[in-house]
């Protein structure tokens, strides 16, 4: 599997991090966008991406950050030249809740977003569903501490390669259990210290998941500003030996 950090940051607006998206390639070529911010679009082009070609969207949770760009992505391949001659499905995946969200947000403007050149379904997920996303990519889910219906994910592809992403989270040792000897731990990390709110992780937090879990590499995003001028991967080795690595919008790294 390949990833690309389209965006390491979060609500609060960021010279260098947009908000949470992030890019997968799987064995066998099939793509799959982790949470699909406002600034995902800009930044799939910016990459050079195939979002023409796009197999798949995970939403994570109903937060703006997370999902603000699935409408406008849709109202753009209704319209755009380059997806007039697709025809494979596009399949996006979601806690329940999602459909009815969509509606609402369709009809206001009465978009139609499904009425596309190529089918486009809608699946909703259940916490501790487990089936095949994507050909050859297996994927399971795992109720977090953050919004009712938030998830983290678990994909495994044909090659043994794992990625768990948790998304926005508070902390609980469970997750540990979910990522355990995962190749790849995307995990958030929203404070340094001292953490304002409880729905979210601290480094100290992620850092303990991070040993339970014995995931094989860590890497944190969902960065505020205050970790602006710190050197989050020395601050990690203080609290965890492993491999932490810093989710920087552009990195690319292959599970």
């Amino acid at each position: 599997m390949k990833l690309v950090v389209l965006g390491s940051g979060t609500s609060v607006p960021h010279p260098a991090r947009a908000s949470s998206a992030y890019w997968l390639e799987t064995a066998g070529g099939r793509t799959l966008l982790l949470d699909i911010s406002a600034a995902a679009i800009l930044r799939m082009a910016q990459e050079r991406l195939d979002w023409v070609n796009l197999d798949a969207i995970w939403i994570s949770h109903f937060h703006l950050d997370h999902l603000g760009g699935l409408f406008p992505f849709l109202f753009g391949t209704k319209h755009a030249p380059d997806t007039q001659r697709r025809r494979k499905p596009l399949y996006i995946y979601a806690p329940p809740g999602l459909k009815k969200l969509f509606d609402a947000f369709d009809s206001a403007g009465d978009y139609r977003l499904l009425k596309q050149r190529f089918p486009v379904e809608i699946c909703e997920v259940n916490p501790r569903a487990k089936f095949r996303m994507l050909p050859n990519l297996h994927a399971e889910f795992f109720s977090t501490p953050h919004t009712d219906e938030s998830l983290a994910i678990k994909l495994i592809d044909r090659d043994k390669a794992s990625l768990v992403y948790t998304s926005d989270t508070g902390y609980t040792d469970a997750l540990a259990d979910f990522a355990r000897g995962v190749s790849l731990f995307l995990m958030e990390c929203s404070f340094f210290r001292n953490k304002p709110v409880e729905l979210h992780l601290k480094l100290a937090e992620a850092m303990q998941l991070a040993a339970q879990s014995g995931a094989r590499r860590v890497m944190l995003s969902h960065l505020y500003p205050e970790w602006d001028g710190l050197d989050l991967v020395a601050e990690a080795k203080k609290l965890w030996g492993g491999e932490t690595i810093e989710a920087r919008d552009g990195l690319r790294v292959e599970i």
